[in-house]
């Protein structure tokens, strides 16, 4: 996975009314203002009804974006879009392949992500071989419905200490006033959507996001 983890994933979100590309480039402007791109990557997410074709022209339109300056672009639940544009890797959710098949597909050397809720679900899916583990809700949040309670950052850490030599990103009603919480707990990296997708300035999103998490 390299030297550095990224500690911010930017996951993109076309229901937010501003296109995604957009704000793809807004994020990584900032992090390079920052001198923070290996510190960033974007998960490209679509919703089901997107078609292939479609997530595979996004997914490559933001690989173009992301790959000239060492920004991570991974692709969420369709591992074949990933594998189709080259991306570094994907992202699985409960619903979607298992681990251990997902990272069949994605062959050994790509990074691979896992959702997962407690340090049981945790240490299987290390087992699998995911290379980190999205952990969430974290807060309360209002991107996706029919989510399970919040975790708080007290069960995020119990995670994180259940699988101390895997990086554990945080996701869910995650903001630059909480974030620090979620890393003081023991996460490697936070996930965002709403607070970078549908924040009226990107780019100073991001870069709030970055210097929390210095």
């Amino acid at each position: 996975m390299g030297p550095v983890f990224p500690h911010l994933h930017v996951i993109t979100d076309a229901r937010r009314g501003r296109e995604p590309l957009t704000v793809v480039a807004a994020a990584i402007a900032a992090a390079r203002r920052l001198d923070g791109c290996h510190r960033l990557a974007v998960q490209v997410r679509v919703e089901d009804d997107v078609s292939d074709r479609d997530a595979y022209e996004l997914a490559g339109a933001v690989l173009e974006l992301c790959r000239p300056h060492g920004v991570w672009c991974l692709v969420n639940d369709r591992l074949h879009v990933a594998l189709a544009v080259g991306a570094d890797g994907g992202h699985v959710g409960a619903a979607d392949l298992p681990v251990a098949v997902a990272r069949k597909v994605l062959g050994p050397t790509s990074v691979l992500g896992a959702t997962c809720r407690d340090a049981a679900g945790a240490r299987a899916a290390r087992r699998a071989g995911a290379s980190y583990l999205g952990v969430g809700p974290a807060f309360a949040t209002t991107t996706k419905t029919g989510l399970p309670s919040p975790l708080g950052p007290g069960a995020v850490g119990a995670v994180a200490a259940a699988v101390p030599d895997t990086p554990i990103v945080a996701i869910g009603g995650v903001t630059a006033g909480n974030a620090r919480s979620l890393i003081g707990a023991g996460a490697a990296a936070v996930a965002v959507v709403g607070a970078v997708a549908a924040a009226s300035d990107p780019a100073r999103a991001t870069e709030d996001l970055l210097r929390v998490l210095a």
